[in-house]
């Protein structure tokens, strides 16, 4: 389970976010164990979808073309099949009610933990809401991952906690992913908070571009989690696969994770 990965309390969770197939899921795979390669103790897969409600351009483009490239929530799990036989770094897919519907919300938990998917995280999902749904996936092994927002209420943070299973999502602006992080001391309150209603462990995503900002972000939490600034290295037109293995080491010795790398022959 996901939450196996926070037991180390000597460690701070690296989870970098990238955007299935926007090149090519042949590349998103080759992709995948270079993040581990460099660190990346779960990492979270964009599905892409046309209305991502909680995205902003950089990720939003990124699906854009990888809905060009025919790529749908079903290849994404069949991909993750694929890499279940080179690697067992968690993943955790992040989606839409939409695409979920689209594949039937009554097979979808088990046919992910099929494919070696180890969580979900629906932005558009409340903790309320999906009741069935979200028994379903704990009943078969998907973790269940809830945001938690600045500005959520002691009741909605009692209820995402609730529901959570792998560990909650503290989305650190009121925004879009891409956004700038402000770490100041409404965010340290807000982790206080959690931490005072739920021992699940607290990942800060959204706006986290920088080493020093992970660095003062892992101060806060027990993961950090970076999409935008990596989905906007891969997309460009001058992507260079060695500059982003170099910032994406410069993440990882930023939240200071101590463990050894596992090095796969095969690059994008």
């Amino acid at each position: 389970m996901i939450k196996d990965i926070f037991k180390d309390t000597s460690k701070k969770a690296f989870i970098p976010y990238i955007m299935a197939g926007s090149l090519s899921l042949a590349i998103t795979e080759d992709i995948v164990l270079m993040l581990e390669d460099c660190g990346a103790d779960i990492i979270e897969l964009g599905v892409p979808f046309t209305d991502p409600l909680a995205d902003g351009p950089t990720i939003a483009r990124a699906a854009e073309a990888a809905i060009l490239n025919g790529v749908t929530l079903k290849k994404v799990m069949e991909m993750v099949l694929r890499l279940r036989n080179k690697t067992k770094v968690p993943i955790a897919l992040m989606t839409y009610l939409n695409p979920v519907y689209k594949y039937g919300m009554d097979r979808f938990s088990l046919d992910a933990v099929s494919c070696g998917v180890n969580g979900v995280i629906i932005p558009d999902l409340p903790a309320d809401m999906e009741i069935e749904f979200i028994n379903d996936a704990h009943k078969n092994g998907l973790d269940t991952i809830f945001l938690i927002a600045p500005t959520s209420t002691l009741e909605r943070i009692k209820l995402s906690a609730k529901k959570t299973t792998g560990f909650l999502y503290y989305v650190s602006v009121t925004g879009i992913t891409g956004s700038n992080i402000n770490i100041d001391t409404h965010m340290t309150d807000m982790i206080a908070k959690i931490r005072s209603i739920s021992k699940l462990p607290i990942s800060v995503g959204f706006g986290v571009k920088t080493p020093e900002q992970a660095r003062k972000a892992a101060q806060l939490a027990d993961g950090v989690i970076i999409g935008s600034s990596i989905v906007s290295m891969i997309n460009d037109k001058t992507f260079d696969i060695n500059n982003l293995k170099k910032y994406l080491i410069s993440l990882r010795k930023a939240i200071k994770i101590d463990t050894e790398y596992v090095t796969h022959s095969k690059n994008p």
